[in-house]
């Protein structure tokens, strides 16, 4: 039916966009733990440790997680937009179709 064909086509990429929304958290957090590993390597690989060796792999940790947390977030947001959008396009389509085979079955005088 065109219908099914139609809300297939206003589907199809929201699937990727889900995906982002939970892996960009993940791929921020990723990056935190890579950056607290390289900030404690430097600190046990040197002998004078001061607070920039420290400052560093926290700075890149504290990146990492606000732009995972940040795309995540804004991924999130769309994708709850776009299906509400769809899911109101379909409810249009629905109702159009509705009304159209009830004037179909409308007698004629």
């Amino acid at each position: 039916n065109v219908g099914n064909l139609e809300i297939f086509k206003l589907e199809k990429n929201l699937s990727s966009l889900a995906s982002i929304s939970g892996a960009a958290p993940m791929i921020g957090f990723f990056g935190t733990v890579t950056g607290m590993i390289l900030a404690f390597y430097k600190m046990a690989s040197e002998q004078n440790v001061t607070p920039d060796v420290l400052a560093g792999g926290i700075y890149t940790a504290l990146i990492t997680t606000a732009l995972g947390l940040f795309i995540g977030i804004l991924s999130f947001v769309g994708y709850n937009y776009l299906v509400a959008s769809v899911e109101k396009v379909i409810h249009k389509m629905e109702m159009t179709s509705i009304e159209f085979m009830d004037l179909l079955q409308e007698p004629t005088a």
